[in-house]
């Protein structure tokens, strides 16, 4: 097979640089035709391209920059290409003999000027890939901007994930064409200028605030509740959730809890923002709260989150996220609720972070949020299943089968309401771990699946936390976590407040709050 790329010569990037493009694990060779440019670009943009790269990415390249060599073009006589992408908005090659001739679109529109159109004006676009030939969609997907360093890193981001969807395309796998509205942006595209300097500011913005603060610091909330779970309310409504204390330079997040020889424990992740990784530790509860103190029960030299925990053949198991590590563990537990002891290996080689096991029709299903190396950490989805718990693994016949930053990542368990299946899941369309779906799942298989989110649940006066991203139940114990703002320091925030008693200037609220809403937002880490 022989892929070739339509690119814009006047506009050429570094993302098209490349010789190959991985299918079905071979690398197959990529070429470049390039044709005049049919749209101009704002003016200057490739300098405030460059002043991106050097103020927010330090120097580093990324995939938007200029190439330092443009590759030639394919030569007249050179083979034909089995595969055209076309990148531009110019009118198909009609001489074109190719048997697949695909056009990436953005909000419906084609070309580079289409994603940077809706990137100006707030959002990242709705990905399509078209046979230009009959207009079919061929696959389609919404990515997710949380790792995105301005203008020129948003377009990368976009670009990049438009190639993951080439590269399933082209597996030969059946595509899950999902149904998504185009993105709803800011309208009015911003000039670039303003843009760019817009997010330089945030970008400085964001540097004092971690200055000052530890951010992300994330909490975990709980109840008892009866009989208005959220599973059965649709929202956050109940008797009130209680905020599990920690000490200010470490956080909690990813509650899983559970009932095991007559006790019932919350394991969650911690992390200590001086070491910047990740362990597992746990919590007993006793029917009105947390007894007693926090307990390390798990930890390795890279970092650990989302303590996913599954009974299986009268023994419990965890498979903690191990996504820095590329694999999917799986511990025994040797001495509950501290001691574990790592089994096996379920899968190995891949990025797939939250995994969450569920048991549906004989078969036990496996859902992560898969990465290939580029793109964000939340927008894609990927299925495995087996028939037993300790494999062997297969992957679903359309991995991924969902590219959608608002219903991808798990969240959480599945739980079965009145004989259906459901799914909680991370909402990221303004942000990681933003908000959570209560999907339920309408179809799955080996070879299908489809869902719909029925509940969308947004902090707020219910709970007090900036974001939500994981819910749980065990018994009639809930649990759930979201982030605050927490200074580095009680001397620090002391000083200001003493100063505000009388200056009448209140240092959390002017400074901390506005700018955490704003700007908080994850970085690449696969942390919660």
């Amino acid at each position: 097979m022989i892929i070739e790329f339509r690119c814009e010569r006047e506009h050429a990037r570094h993302w098209m640089c490349r010789q190959t493009l991985p299918v079905n694990g071979q690398d197959i060779p990529v070429r470049i035709a390039w044709i005049a440019t049919a749209e101009p670009r704002p003016a200057g943009l490739e300098a405030l391209f460059e002043l991106e790269r050097m103020v927010l990415r330090k120097g580093k390249p990324g995939g938007a920059d200029k190439p330092k060599e443009i590759p030639e073009r394919a030569r007249p006589e050179a083979e034909k290409a089995d595969v055209v992408v076309d990148f531009t908005s110019a009118e198909p090659d009609p001489e074109c003999s190719a048997r697949l001739y695909l056009r990436p679109l953005f909000n419906g529109a084609a070309g580079e000027n289409a994603a940077l159109a809706a990137i100006l004006a707030g959002d990242l676009p709705v990905l399509e890939i078209v046979d230009a030939r009959d207009g079919t969609v061929m696959d389609r997907g919404h990515p997710s901007a949380e790792i995105a360093a301005g203008l020129s890193g948003a377009l990368e981001m976009v670009m990049a994930r438009t190639l993951s969807m080439l590269t399933a395309i082209l597996s030969g796998a059946p595509r899950l064409v999902p149904q998504l509205a185009p993105s709803a942006n800011g309208g009015t595209p911003r000039k670039p200028a303003r843009y760019v300097a817009r997010g330089l500011a945030a970008s400085i913005a964001r540097q004092i605030y971690r200055l000052c603060c530890y951010a992300p610091h994330w909490h975990i909330g709980w109840r008892y509740s009866e009989n208005a779970d959220v599973w059965r309310t649709g929202d956050l409504s109940g008797p009130a959730w209680n905020v599990l204390g920690d000490p200010g330079h470490r956080f909690y997040a990813d509650p899983f809890p559970v009932q095991w020889q007559g006790r019932t424990f919350v394991f969650f992740e911690d992390l200590d923002h001086r070491v910047g990784k990740g362990s597992i530790s746990a919590i007993e509860f006793d029917g009105n709260g947390p007894v007693g103190n926090v307990q390390s029960v798990l930890e390795e030299p890279w970092h650990l989150s989302y303590p996913f925990l599954i009974e299986d053949d009268g023994e419990l198991w965890m498979i903690p996220e191990s996504s820095a590590h590329r694999d999917v563990p799986l511990y025994r537990c040797v001495r509950f609720p501290d001691k574990w002891e790592r089994h096996s290996t379920l899968l190995s080689g891949l990025e797939l972070a939250d995994v969450t096991i569920t048991r549906h029709d004989g078969r036990y299903y496996m859902f992560g949020a898969w990465r290939d190396g580029t793109g964000g950490y939340s927008d894609t989805l990927a299925i495995y299943y087996a028939e037993q718990l300790f494999g062997p693994w297969l992957p679903h016949a359309s991995n991924p089968v969902l590219m959608d930053r608002a219903t991808a990542r798990p969240a959480g368990n599945f739980v079965n309401v009145n004989g259906k299946l459901w799914r909680p899941v991370q909402d990221c369309s303004t942000g990681y771990g933003a908000a959570l779906g209560l999907a339920e799942v309408l179809e799955l298989s080996p070879t299908t699946f489809r869902q719909a989110v029925r509940h969308l649940l947004k902090p707020g006066p219910l709970w007090t936390g900036r974001k939500l991203h994981t819910l749980n139940r065990c018994g009639q114990l809930e649990v759930i976590d979201g982030s605050r703002v927490q200074p580095k320091t009680t001397a620090f925030l002391s000083g200001f407040r003493s100063t505000s008693r009388s200056s009448q200037w209140d240092w959390h609220s002017a400074l901390a709050k506005p700018i955490a809403r704003r700007l908080h937002s994850r970085g690449p880490r696969t942390t919660a």
